[in-house]
């Protein structure tokens, strides 16, 4: 059953009793770094290169751990095993300082309705530039007030919008525009550089477009001179995005589909 354990630093420990005393500093000051990643099947979906991100961010800001990536991955593989995990949304959460602290979390799998991809979703631009973009990192408080913005307005997603008036992200997710074969997307210094976003380029690639690595301007998106716009992310693949700010974009998203296709047809390859 997903939930009834999590781990510890490597023990099996129930899951009701994976917590950190708030008064921890490295808990108040938000130091920590995490990942998030998908269990189907039994498999954890690109749990090395998730890994390998969780090794970069922590890197990035300096957070020191003992831990290996071989550790880690034997770990998830126990939580998978003890609570016999089909799907789930898989977390992994490391804590630094002195005593650095590594989590791993089981959830219901993440899903989302049929007609998100369909009829697509609308988001909001929100102004605000995240720090460390190459890190995942526990300071998720712009990431937070951007999308409660968004869903105050009743829109699925919010997109960062950076001092240059430039579109880079969502506050959880990659963001993407199609003009003709060529898709337009941040370079990779100023966004996180997702998982899904290899795949996401990949398919991209193959289906014939041509990847320009340069954010989209805010005011070129309202002038509606780009075909689509999608998002993407672990839990979403390639999500097409029907509106952004007063702006639509009425579909039927083939482009995006075709993408979001692959990349779940990958999903059990590694």
């Amino acid at each position: 059953m997903v939930g009834v354990h999590a781990i510890h630093n490597g023990k099996v420990i129930l899951a009701k009793d994976a917590v950190v005393p708030v008064s921890l500093r490295e808990v108040q000051f938000g130091f920590s770094t995490y990942e998030a990643l998908r269990v189907v099947k039994g498999h954890a979906v690109h749990l090395d290169d998730h890994l390998v991100r969780l090794e970069n961010s922590c890197r990035g800001i300096k957070l020191t751990h003992p831990f290996t990536n071989q550790q880690i991955s034997g770990w998830v593989h126990d939580l998978i095993q003890v609570d016999a995990v089909d799907e789930a949304s898989l977390r992994i959460q490391l804590y630094g300082g002195k005593d650095p602290q590594l989590f791993v979390l089981a959830s219901a799998l993440l899903t989302y309705p049929d007609t998100h991809y369909t009829q697509g979703v609308a988001a909001i631009t929100f102004e605000g530039e995240r720090l460390y973009p190459s890190c995942k990192t526990g300071n998720l408080l712009l990431n937070y007030i951007a999308l409660e913005e968004a869903r105050s307005q009743g829109c699925f997603e919010a997109l960062l919008v950076d001092r240059h008036q430039r579109v880079l992200e969502g506050t959880r997710s990659n963001f993407f525009v199609f003009k003709g074969l060529d898709i337009h997307t941040a370079a990779d210094e100023q966004v996180l550089l997702g998982i899904t976003r290899d795949r996401v380029l990949k398919a991209a690639r193959l289906l014939g477009y041509r990847i320009v690595f340069q954010a989209p301007a805010l005011q070129d998106i309202r002038a509606g001179i780009y075909d689509e716009a999608f998002i993407s992310s672990t839990s979403m693949a390639a999500m097409p995005l029907s509106r952004i700010d007063k702006l639509g974009f009425p579909g039927p998203f083939e482009k995006t589909l075709a993408i979001m296709h692959l990349v779940r047809s990958w999903e059990l390859d590694d």
